[in-house]
């Protein structure tokens, strides 16, 4: 299980603002984050980015934090698993939503030669675990990115992208920055996350109360997610989809370890806060609901990992549509087609 010893098993900114990638070689920190408020004109607002701020760096300022660290240290290897899966350098990349670095400490110098780690909240970047690679340290937001056309040869992004209110944005940004033939590998929530603690709180709350508000902030269905990396401009699409089920003593505790890492809900819509009796009832449902034989209760995370292209000449294509010699329906006979020669080697 993932969880450590202490819980049961488990749009583009203006141009003035733009960073170059050209020298920083030392650790800093660089402001680029956005005005208060501020969001695409085309997006809806779904997400308070104000108040996201204010949670993560809460989060990043417990005395303790590694204490939570657990689930996105997790996905932060398995993003970096995903990169040494292609055998090549990339002298420059981008780490996008980093929180204290889960990507970056599984990662060598030998793979990446210098990293931008952003994030928006500062005390998150601050307070980022060691690593290896020589690393730059940027206070922006997700949905505004301050970098020029072409500069990353990698951007990765995990548990982060959730929060971002205008995905489709956010995504054709990570596309204008990626030079050619540069790769973005991504991770985010799945539709299916916290089913568990949605059902609870929805039952008791419509039992207690005579209705419903939502607690779980809305995921991007998986069937979305590749409409949307092509509409950016990416090619050669890979999304996958994983569950990580962690155990816990409770809800309480479940709902504990999200505020600590920093992913308490942050919608507009939000209920600013349950009653007693009614979060009670929700913990006992919780319990007689998905309860192990163990006592312990499991949450679910769906993982949707996502993997994209920009396109380059040296890329491989598919041939042009008409272009084969040979039907589906002659591939049983392949080997009456072939010649001769070909056969006996």
């Amino acid at each position: 299980m993932l969880r450590p010893a202490g819980l049961w098993p488990l749009c583009r900114r203006p141009w003035a603002a733009r960073v170059s990638a050209e020298n920083p070689g030392r650790r800093e920190i660089t402001s680029g984050v956005s005005p208060r408020g501020s969001t695409s004109l085309r997006a809806l607002n779904i997400f308070d980015r104000d108040l996201k701020r204010k949670q993560k760096n809460w989060a990043a300022r417990q005395p303790e934090p590694t204490k939570f660290d657990y689930l996105k240290e997790e996905v932060g290897s398995r993003i970096a698993d995903r990169v040494y899966d292609i055998p090549r350098a990339f002298p420059l990349a981008l780490d996008l939503g980093c929180g204290r670095g889960y990507i970056a400490q599984y990662l060598n110098k030998e793979t990446i030669g210098k990293l931008f780690q952003v994030d928006i909240a500062e005390n998150a970047l601050k307070n980022s675990l060691e690593t290896e690679i020589p690393t730059v340290s940027i206070l922006a937001d997700e949905e505004f990115l301050p970098f020029r056309e072409n500069t990353f040869d990698l951007v990765v992004s995990s548990l982060s992208l959730h929060w971002v209110n205008d995905l489709p944005r956010a995504l054709e940004q990570i596309h204008y920055i990626l030079k050619p033939d540069g790769v973005f590998i991504g991770a985010m929530f799945g539709g299916d996350t916290l089913y568990e603690l949605r059902c609870s709180l929805q039952l008791a709350e419509t039992e207690r109360e005579g209705g419903f508000s939502p607690h779980i902030s809305p995921f991007t269905a998986v069937n979305d997610l590749g409409h949307l990396l092509g509409r950016a401009g990416f090619n050669t699409l890979t999304v996958d989809t994983d569950e990580i089920q962690v155990n816990y003593p409770g809800m309480f505790e479940l709902m504990e370890d999200l505020q600590g890492m920093g992913e308490s809900n942050c919608s507009w819509n939000r209920k600013a806060l349950l009653h007693r009796d009614t979060m009670l009832a929700a913990a006992a449902v919780y319990r007689e609901m998905y309860r192990n034989e163990d006592g312990s209760v499991p949450a679910t995370y769906q993982i949707y990992y996502m993997i994209g292209w920009k396109y380059h000449e040296s890329q491989a294509r598919p041939a042009e549509r008409g272009s084969a010699t040979v039907s589906f329906g002659e591939l049983g006979k392949i080997n009456n087609l072939m010649p001769q020669g070909k056969k006996s080697q």
